[in-house]
């Protein structure tokens, strides 16, 4: 008797919880946001077009329309500057001899750079057999001035560590990469570079946590697509429905929910990164303005449009074996219908792909969850990814399933485990 009327009990609990998940987390809404973002007039989203800055207003009323704080006090938008630099003079000198200017990379946001033994910057290697490309990213993340020797085994890659320079913020170190071995006694290396301005916005805001405001919780999603393009049987406007206006529009969801629930321990930040398509820009810039050590986990929402490769009512976690966070959102959905499923295109290292990375590489369970089909989604890149492709019902499902099994975490019960520095 006592376990017919505990079954009873938990069937009433999680039939009244759906009920009022469903309040807030609606097909009607979903639609109604989804549409707005994947319209015509966004012009496709493309960073650093009105079409964004259409897109980038439209997210921060409907922050401010739940009841969300920004993240700073002035404005919802995350404004920041990226710059693209151009290399007008260089020279270099090593123990008394010029050098050769095609083995030195400079990556800076400094107008002039002068560069010697004496600068204090610090001086590190990349050595024969590393990951040429992955260490001079961790040494440019690291944001300390820095001269590195890179082995000449390199030789080939050394001109592509120019990638760099298509990554540079205002507040970027000045990092002197040099072909060959380090200078005996002194060297001397002179720059100069002028710079073009591109202005970028994520749009940003929080609830802050009742017991625990210092310890943070993420749901965030990038808001940015491709823009206008060559027109296709007459469409030219790539409307990102899918990618990412779906898991923009969770965001949004998931902000009026929780401020409903109003019962959440930690704070809750919830973000909409721009540029994701340009190379991940704005989750770069907005984890830089946190201390990870502080950020307990991130949920990072990412094409859930379209139904996963297991139906309906399911979605998969990027990096699922990094941390136990998927199991500990597993636990929460018991006897919900719904199945969160660990990422089933490993070889597509899609943890490190989106934008959860930045935090994940700095040890936050930061994982993505998605249900794109990666090996035949049909409408993804084009023009065809309009609302019409859309399961909205489904969609919602996800979003409220995203909502349930974060409960613990965002409550201050569950907190994950760290991702370990591979």
């Amino acid at each position: 008797m006592k376990i017919l009327l505990l079954v009873i009990a938990v069937v009433v609990h999680t039939a009244t919880s759906a009920q009022k998940v469903s309040e807030v987390i609606n097909v009607k809404e979903v639609e109604r946001v989804e549409t707005i973002l994947a319209a015509n007039e966004m012009q496709g989203r493309k960073a650093g077009t009105p079409g964004i800055e259409k897109a980038a207003a439209f997210i921060a009323a409907e922050f401010k329309r739940a009841g969300l704080q920004p993240l700073k006090p002035e404005s919802f938008l995350q404004s920041f500057v990226m710059l693209r630099s151009k290399l007008t003079t260089l020279k270099g000198d090593m123990d008394g001899t010029e050098m050769d200017t095609k083995n030195i990379v400079i990556v800076t946001a400094e107008p002039e750079v002068k560069v010697n033994e004496k600068s204090g910057y610090q001086i590190l290697q990349i050595n024969a057999g590393e990951n040429i490309f992955e260490k001079a990213q961790n040494i440019n993340a690291a944001g300390k001035n820095s001269v590195v020797y890179v082995d000449t085994s390199f030789a080939k890659n050394f001109s592509r560590l120019t990638f760099l320079k298509r990554q540079i913020f205002q507040n970027n170190p000045t990092i002197v990469f040099i072909l060959g071995k380090p200078a005996v006694k002194e060297f001397t290396i002179k720059a100069e570079h002028s710079f073009t301005e591109t202005s970028f916005a994520n749009v940003v805001g929080i609830l802050p946590g009742k017991t625990k405001p210092n310890e943070y919780v993420i749901f965030s999603a990038h808001y940015d697509h491709l823009g206008i393009g060559k027109p296709v049987d007459g469409d030219s406007i790539y409307n990102g429905a899918n990618d990412d206006a779906a898991g923009t529009t969770a965001v949004i969801m998931l902000a009026n929910y929780f401020k409903k629930q109003n019962n959440n321990e930690r704070s809750i930040i919830f973000a909409a990164f721009t540029a994701e398509e340009m190379g991940g820009y704005g989750s770069k810039y907005f984890s830089q303005q946190l201390k990870p050590t502080e950020v307990v986990a991130m949920f990072n929402i990412e094409m859930i449009g379209t139904e996963s490769k297991w139906g309906k009512n399911s979605a998969y976690i990027t990096g699922f074996d990094k941390t136990n966070m998927g199991e500990i959102l597993q636990r929460n959905l018991q006897g919900s219908g719904f199945t969160f499923h660990p990422d089933p295109y490993p070889d597509q290292n899609l943890f490190y792909r989106s934008d959860n990375a930045t935090l994940a590489e700095l040890g936050v369970p930061a994982h993505t969850i998605s249900t794109s089909k990666m090996d035949s989604e049909p409408n993804y890149h084009k023009v065809s990814d309009e609302v019409s492709t859309l399961d909205l019902e489904n969609m919602a499902q996800i979003i409220k399933a995203i909502a349930q099994s974060s409960k613990t975490i965002v409550g201050g019960k569950d907190t994950p485990t760290r991702v370990k520095k591979e």
